[in-house]
């Protein structure tokens, strides 16, 4: 793991940019966006609402790790030379802790291990008291851009 001062961005990207790739995707569908980029995390959030909630009116499980999976993926495209790789998700796990009914939770993803072929990234998830909701962890694969059929 590295430590809190320690950058690891290949290119650090504006948050402009980061929200800009999210815009017609399920991250810009349900409200995410990426508020804060640090020297070895990414931050975002994400409202609690109609898009967001399960039919008991609490945060679906489901929309806590589509943001996890979205921070630490940008998170993790961060890290490399986008020109020759690319990472694309491999495993994600969650722990629900909380139940949340509205507001807002926010996210950040933090590096365990970026190793060259394979990146893991812890995401926690906060409700807007700063309580643990979700805890997750990311497992993302690095390959070479130009060996895979996936369009840019």
């Amino acid at each position: 793991m590295t430590d809190s001062t320690t950058a690891v961005w290949f290119k650090r990207h504006t948050l402009a940019e980061l929200n800009a790739l999210n815009e017609d995707t399920m991250a810009g569908r349900l409200g995410m966006e990426v508020t804060e980029i640090g020297p070895n995390f990414v931050s975002g959030r994400m409202p609690v609402d109609d898009r967001t909630r399960q039919p008991y009116g609490l945060l679906h499980g489901g929309a806590s790790v589509g943001l996890a999976e979205t921070l630490g993926s940008l998170a993790a495209a961060m890290t490399v030379d986008s020109s020759r790789l690319l990472v694309v998700g491999q495993e994600i796990n969650a722990n629900h802790i909380r139940a949340v009914r509205d507001g807002h939770v926010t996210g950040q993803a933090r590096p365990i291990h970026l190793g060259g072929r394979s990146q893991v990234w812890s995401i926690e998830i906060r409700d807007e008291a700063g309580r643990l909701v979700c805890i997750s962890r990311l497992t993302v694969a690095i390959l070479d851009r130009h060996a895979q059929r996936i369009a840019p």
